[in-house]
């Protein structure tokens, strides 16, 4: 699965948990073995997606982790609260 693949997957996920999907803002960044995907959202949104106890942030996570076996690198899901 490509980067791109990976970042429309997390959008197509994320865009049905929140109330305001236009604020969605998905930020790939390479570093070193790691590719991170820096996920931000409106405030309100925050909670939505990180859920009771991370579970819904833990979801999403396995389902991208999954997707994206590559022995080259690590993806790693961050949720920005800002």
């Amino acid at each position: 699965m490509t980067e791109a693949d990976a970042k429309q997957l997390i959008v197509t996920i994320v865009k049905p948990l929140v109330a305001e999907p236009d604020k969605i803002d998905l930020q790939l960044v390479k570093e070193g073995h790691f590719v991170n995907f820096n996920l931000k959202v409106a405030p309100s949104d925050t909670g939505r997606v990180i859920g009771k106890h991370g579970r819904i942030a833990q979801a999403i996570r396995t389902v991208v982790y999954s997707v994206c076996r590559d022995d080259s690198y690590r993806v790693r899901l961050n949720i920005i609260n800002d």
